[in-house]
């Protein structure tokens, strides 16, 4: 077949019907069109192709390899005809198809893939990538292009991105539930003071905040875990020790049986995060479904405080 046209697509949707109805007047009736015209289509395709694709005996048609084998072509064609189809559904209401995401561990553990869930339940053929690295790598991932929009930890700066502040959280102390300071409704860094402390691995101990207050207010722990940010709630609820971490990593890590208790902390530890997104993404349909999507979902955290909506900017 030299070419595909609107003629040789509708000779390959009757040799489907035909294929899987072993007959002609069997075809003929599911497409609602003459027996004479279903073998018509079919002597054409033979002709264009250059093959044959049944053997005729009798009243009874067998299909050949070559027929097997375009039979399994069309299926892939149609899958792939559906998927377009899906994908324009997607374009018109969000206008993008798909969307690589990149977002800081702090975000990625609940949060971020709630609004991908939610993106999904409006169309569940829209193509997403979700990638988990740290703030600084986010910020490069978007710029090069390798992620549509990123979810950073702010403060960043760059000449490439937009950057919308979105919230804030103010840090809060998990302890285990049988611990001494579990008792308290407010855990002080002084309080800190001989305890074991579970931290986030950082290249150096310096950007370490936890530990910057201590050494700020001269408290002596007993000890410090350095660990996957993905880990330290476990290692809490596991009584290694104690930890002060942004709500949101720790609300979406627990869960009732973990046996940890949230505790306001003072003085007060802001982490404040942030959509980058590059400039022709700024009218994307999408950033304004994950945005008000987004604030929804912060309504469920405790101690976000968010900023005006980004809609808005």
């Amino acid at each position: 077949m030299a070419d595909v046209n609107i003629h040789s697509l509708k000779a390959l949707a009757i040799f489907k019907t035909l294929f899987e109805a072993g007959t002609a007047s069997q075809a003929a009736r599911t497409l609602g069109i003459t027996q004479s015209g279903v073998s018509r289509s079919l002597a054409q395709l033979e002709e264009n192709l250059g093959i044959q694709l049944f053997l005729r005996e009798k009243n009874r048609l067998l299909a050949t390899p070559e027929a097997r084998e375009l039979y399994e072509e069309i299926l892939r064609l149609m899958g792939n005809i559906e998927e377009l189809r899906h994908s324009v559904l997607a374009l018109k209401e969000f206008g993008t198809s798909r969307l690589r995401i990149a977002a800081v561990p702090g975000l990625s553990f609940g949060f971020v893939p709630r609004l991908v869930a939610a993106l999904l339940e409006e169309n569940r053929q829209f193509s997403v990538s979700l990638d988990m690295m740290s703030s600084h790598e986010v910020q490069l991932a978007v710029e090069s292009s390798h992620a549509d929009i990123g979810f950073v930890t702010l403060p960043i700066t760059s000449r490439v991105l937009r950057v919308d502040p979105w919230f804030t959280t103010e840090a809060v102390c998990l302890v285990p539930a049988r611990h001494s300071l579990a008792v308290q409704e407010r855990i002080d860094v002084q309080d800190l003071s001989g305890q074991h402390l579970v931290i986030s691995n950082q290249p150096s101990i310096s950007t370490n905040p936890l530990l910057e207050l201590t050494s700020q207010h001269r408290v002596q722990i007993a000890g410090k875990t350095e660990a996957n940010i993905g880990t330290i709630t476990a290692l809490v609820a596991n009584h290694v020790g104690i930890t002060v971490i942004n709500p949101i990593t720790a609300q979406d890590q627990l869960t009732h049986r973990d046996g940890v208790v949230m505790r306001p902390f003072s003085p007060s530890m802001a982490f404040s995060f942030g959509l980058v997104y590059r400039e022709n993404w700024k009218q994307a349909r999408v950033l304004d479904f994950l945005r008000e999507r987004g604030r929804a979902l912060l309504g469920g955290y405790p101690a976000v405080t968010l900023d005006e909506p980004l809609s808005e900017r």
